[in-house]
């Protein structure tokens, strides 16, 4: 397992968020798309898994639209589940105290970038920021 940058940290505005569909490899060998998001602000970044703990559902209600109006709040687009930006945990809706599944990321010479997972160059699930 090793570092893997998924884009430039000036690709992502601060105080934004941007989704990304990665190919990961599993434990049983089989690569399967693996849905994350990026929240920027200043030079550090937070990443998630774009998955509700509620119902399993995707986060962004349009694409790429993972905060709530105030930029201060990650919401689930189907539910109204509101999370804190740095813990990932529900703080409002229907899965208050359940947290999104954190992505562990590092600012690496200018690249953020995956660490932790193995993943592969796939075209198949290129986000259009890919593995590099």
């Amino acid at each position: 397992m090793g570092l893997y940058a998924i884009c430039e940290l000036n690709d992502i505005p601060s105080m934004r968020a941007r989704g990304f569909v990665l190919a990961r490899r599993h434990e049983d060998g089989a690569v399967r798309p693996w849905l994350v998001f990026v929240i920027r602000w200043g030079r550090n970044v937070v990443g998630y898994e774009n998955r509700c703990p509620h119902e399993g559902v995707h986060l962004d209600w349009e694409r790429g639209q993972f905060l709530d109006g105030n930029g201060t709040r990650i919401l689930c687009g189907k539910h109204g589940a509101l999370f804190d930006l740095g813990t990932g945990e529900c703080v409002e809706g229907p899965c208050v105290g359940a947290r999104l599944t954190p992505v562990a990321l590092v600012v690496d010479d200018g690249d953020i970038c995956v660490s932790g997972v193995v993943l592969e160059e796939d075209e198949e699930y290129d986000s259009g920021c890919g593995v590099e």
